[in-house]
């Protein structure tokens, strides 16, 4: 009999199994009640032939024995329109004929008690992956919504939101969510800030659900994260700063492809929604968890999208260079995602230079602009550089170190224009800097370079970054665990 039919409508169900003696006991009265018709299944624990009943359902995965609670063999429960009404446990032979308004259910020699058995359901070896598999097997304090209230709206008005609109985290999708990682939920995984709260695996997939990110996504959120709540990253800092500044995140490896994530057209826009929820999510749970919350903590004089969530991934088949993870030491099949404290992308365009010295110089202009022409060595960045652009340099042989290296040097000016006051301008350098020449970013890592973007389109993309340092925040790759 397949458990799937209409079962739990009006009549009974019993729950036994054949290693109890009570249910042994009344076996006899069971097929009795199946004869009257009262009798809609019967759900065996141990053995799918017990008892011997064209209405005997196989429950040894013991789901139906978990989510109706028994805990006692024999258990016969009494149902109308679909809810459970009533329901005895063990074996007293008065009650049962009350229970089930029939009195000729055994005969008078019949034995008239018997205390039945723990269920199998019950048992302390198979709870815990009972409740992981069937019930909620969550730690997370449940909040329920009236039936006629609108989730979406609630959310918004629990301050859950970072003003787009939520998935519902129920229940059932954080546990599907949890089935993208091989991670414990209750791992404490950081103190998120600001707050410096515990975060554990469970909280992440909540904020992931609610992010609208499908489980597959959930290491590389897990990863990212375990990235930004360091000391290193102060993410703390990016919040507390009037900057626009956020964690920028980039994905190396297969795992792009495996969950089809965008490195090519658009790659920094909408539309593809692992590039969309990733950063989302991570945002999320520092706002929803950490309590980074704009007006805060969170000080930012304007913000820009990297506060909603910026995570995009490096075009590594069209790359002519090898990728910024395999740069750090990484290997090509392994996967990392690289947090950054960014602003918003900036379009740098220049459809007129064919040489790569011309292109260089053009690079570096436009990026010496990021954050203030007269702001050196402080801030970094990444240039996200277009199949265009790139073309101009790999058809030259140029690698991407000599990339890197034109660029800084075409960035090296002199401090007397930088200086406070130069050129009638009072932001800058202090006057002990005069007399020095100076790149716009560190020579040692203050330029990231990737690759990636739509095929068509002489422009490339740079990100401008926040206080580097001991005093700002430093980007770091970590490789993505399952």
């Amino acid at each position: 009999m397949n458990a799937d039919l209409d079962i739990f409508s009006d009549g009974y169900v019993a729950f036994v199994k054949e290693d109890c003696p009570t249910c042994l006991l009344i076996e006899p009265v069971l097929s009795r009640l199946a004869e009257l018709g009262q009798l809609n299944a019967v759900f065996s624990q141990d053995n799918k032939d017990f008892p011997a009943l064209d209405i005997t359902i196989d429950d040894s995965d013991l789901r139906l024995s978990f989510q109706h609670g028994i805990e006692t063999v024999p258990s016969l429960l009494k149902f109308q329109d679909g809810v459970e009404v009533g329901r005895l446990v063990g074996w007293l032979k008065s009650e049962w004929e009350d229970f089930c308004e029939s009195p000729d259910l055994c005969s008078e020699s019949f034995q008239n008690f018997s205390p039945g058995c723990g269920s199998l359901s019950v048992s302390p070896d198979l709870l815990p992956s009972l409740e992981k598999r069937y019930g909620s097997g969550l730690g997370s304090r449940l909040v329920e919504f009236a039936a006629a209230e609108d989730e979406v709206e609630r959310m918004y008005e629990l301050g859950w939101s970072d003003g787009l609109p939520l998935v519902p985290p129920t229940s059932e999708r954080v546990l599907r969510m949890l089935d993208g990682t091989t991670r414990s939920s209750d791992e404490i995984l950081a103190s998120v800030p600001p707050n410096l709260v515990d975060l554990s695996i469970e909280k992440i997939a909540i904020n992931a659900v609610m992010a609208g990110c499908k489980p597959e996504y959930l290491p590389i959120v897990i990863s990212a994260l375990e990235a930004v709540c360091t000391d290193e990253f102060n993410m703390h800092g990016l919040l507390a700063t009037t900057m626009p500044v956020g964690p920028v995140m980039f994905v190396n490896g297969p795992i792009r492809n495996e969950i089809g994530m965008n490195s090519g057209m658009n790659l920094l826009g909408q539309g593809n929604r692992a590039n969309s929820t990733i950063g989302r999510a991570v945002q999320l749970t520092i706002r929803n968890v950490g309590g980074g919350k704009p007006g805060g903590v969170d000080r930012a004089t304007h913000g820009s999208p990297a506060k909603v969530g910026l995570c995009f991934a490096e075009d590594e088949e069209g790359s002519p260079w090898p990728s910024y993870s395999q740069s750090q030491g990484f290997s090509s099949s392994q996967n990392t995602v690289t947090v950054f404290p960014g602003e918003g992308p900036r379009l740098i365009t220049d459809q007129l230079s064919r040489s790569p010295d011309e292109l260089a110089r053009s690079l570096a202009i436009g990026l010496i602009s990021n954050c203030h022409p007269k702001i050196v060595l402080g801030m970094d960045a990444i240039l996200v550089i277009s199949p265009e652009h790139a073309a101009r340099f790999a058809d030259a042989g140029w690698s991407k170190d000599d990339l890197n290296s034109a660029i800084i040097e075409q960035s090296i000016r002199s401090t007397d224009d930088l200086i406070r006051g130069a050129n009638g301008i009072a932001e800058g350098l202090p006057e002990d800097f005069a007399g020095m020449e100076l790149p716009k970013f560190r020579p040692d890592g203050g330029l990231i370079i990737v690759f990636g973007g739509g095929g068509a389109g002489l422009f490339s993309t740079s990100i401008a970054g926040w206080l580097s340092g001991d005093k700002g925040s430093k980007y770091t790759t970590k490789e993505i665990a399952k």
